[in-house]
């Protein structure tokens, strides 16, 4: 999990848009992903630039499809959700407990080497494949619902060219 700011080439008014706290209050949009362990997209959204991370969360995990396994009912759940300490609030974790999901997020004001980054380059290099599209690393459209649109056929051709790794 983890949402990623993207600039804007020009000052935009429309949806899903807000002044980015990083980038000296221009405005902005942040793409939120979760990945299986593979690095296929599971489910994406798009939110202002002045939005925090964890808003995200539980709609995410909820926006998770049926995920079919070798034997038995599709799992709706993961078993396990791997974030970074932008995620780390005590209410969200009681939450994933509740929906049988355990949670594996690092703490703040921890030194780094909580062995997080084992598992968390996977969802780094999701955000590197969706930005490898010009229109979506850079945000041009003013209207949200053609950006989430765009993203969204993003996710579909990476999911479509893992394919043949899935399928070897």
């Amino acid at each position: 999990m983890c949402g990623r700011r993207l600039p804007h080439p020009r000052p935009q008014r429309g949806d899903h848009v807000g002044p980015s706290p990083v980038n000296r209050g221009r405005p902005g949009s942040k793409h939120h992903l979760i990945v299986d362990a593979g690095g296929i997209p599971l489910a994406v959204t798009l939110t202002g630039g002045n939005r925090n991370d964890i808003t995200q969360l539980i709609p995410l995990v909820d926006a998770i499809p049926p995920i079919r396994g070798r034997r038995g009912r599709p799992r709706r759940r993961p078993r396990e959700l791997f974030a970074d300490r932008g995620y780390d609030h005590d209410v969200y974790r009681r939450r994933l407990r509740r929906r049988g999901i355990t949670p594996r997020i690092a703490r703040r004001g921890v030194a780094h080497g909580s062995g997080l980054g084992r598992h968390r380059w996977v969802v780094e290099r999701g955000f590197a494949w969706l930005h490898a599209f010009k229109r979506l690393r850079i945000r041009y459209e003013r209207r949200a619902d053609i950006h989430l649109g765009l993203l969204q056929l993003a996710c579909a051709l990476i999911c479509y060219r893992q394919l043949p790794v899935v399928l070897k």
